[in-house]
């Protein structure tokens, strides 16, 4: 027995790739005073340690890197920038508040 399989589809025929088309991420590019925002702290853990999560942050990428850098040399610790939200390594979310506090961000209660 002879088995045959003819690819016979041409991508002009109204054929696609499904794995080219990647959709694009809908982010907000508001940008809020550090007033406006409503912050909120979540915690996971990774690979046995705790990391801090604070989001939504409503700032342009420097304005966030840079606030990154002041809270790691404030906290002694390190962190990083996940899309809008910062992590840092601990459990630390009273001292990152307060910081942040410090700044005049709001929080969600």
């Amino acid at each position: 027995m002879n088995n045959v399989f003819e690819m016979g589809a041409k991508f002009g025929d109204e054929w696609s790739a499904d794995n080219k088309d990647k959709p694009n991420k809908v982010t907000s590019t508001e940008i809020k005073a550090p007033n406006k925002h409503q912050l909120h702290f979540a915690k996971e853990k990774r690979r046995g340690k705790v990391v801090t999560i604070v989001k939504p942050f409503y700032l342009d990428k420097k304005e966030l890197q840079t606030l990154l850098k002041i809270l790691k040399k404030k906290l002694c610790t390190g962190g990083t920038i996940k899309e809008n939200s910062l992590e840092f390594q601990g459990d630390i979310s009273e001292q990152v508040r307060e910081q942040l506090d410090t700044l005049r961000y709001s929080f969600k209660c």
